[in-house]
């Protein structure tokens, strides 16, 4: 979308304000999120000013996941999407024209000229996601989380830390980690094959 506009200073002034919070501190995120959905926060201002009654998200096990979820898109999606948007200023523009001269509108153009134009740096990156798929970035969830929401913050790394640094069990937290590792690996070439097969595209 972001690709499509066509005036250059609304288009950077939309690429700088959605890039910062990639360079801002996840100690600095999870502080404006706490602030944010506070009982008095602003968030909880609205729902009270629309007749609702406030929410304590950060000791709710259900509101974890959307927070976590919602704060992670906002931190990532301007940074990720420069990817993207260097794979689309790759595509030829005549494949644009040509299409506008067989009378393919705006959507045609993106699902048939676009998108396929940027399929393999979509493969690319999510082989890479695939890799990580296990390594959640427990930093944010240790700094999230608490003991009314264990059940559902609780990850591999968060549980690691508990076990193998807090509980001083250093051999336990080694084990596991490589055990990750195994697995985020075994993730990788497997992506990688599936991908190669069906695509022809692939990291190696």
């Amino acid at each position: 979308m972001l690709n499509e506009v066509r005036h250059s200073w609304y288009k950077r002034a939309v690429q700088t304000i959605s890039y910062l919070p990639h360079f801002v501190s996840t100690v600095i995120i999870v502080g404006m999120l706490v602030n944010f959905v506070a009982p008095t926060g602003i968030v909880n201002n609205i729902i009270v000013a629309l007749g609702g009654e406030p929410i304590h998200f950060m000791v709710k096990p259900e509101w974890f996941r959307p927070l976590y979820i919602i704060t992670g898109i906002w931190q990532n999606a301007g940074w990720n999407s420069i990817i993207y948007i260097a794979a689309l200023s790759g595509i030829d523009p005549q494949l644009y024209e040509a299409a506008y001269v067989d009378g393919a509108n705006k959507i045609k153009q993106i699902w048939y000229v676009s998108l396929p134009g940027i399929l393999p740096t979509i493969i690319i990156m999510l082989i890479l996601a695939l890799g990580s798929i296990l390594s959640v970035g427990y930093e944010k969830i240790i700094l999230m989380y608490n003991t009314a929401t264990y059940e559902t913050a609780d990850v591999i790394n968060t549980y690691v830390y508990r076990r193998g640094v807090v509980g001083g069990e250093y051999s336990f937290g080694t084990a596991v980690g490589l055990f990750q590792s195994v697995i985020n690996f075994m993730f990788i070439v497997t992506a990688n094959r599936i991908s190669r097969k069906i695509s022809t595209i692939s990291l190696w």
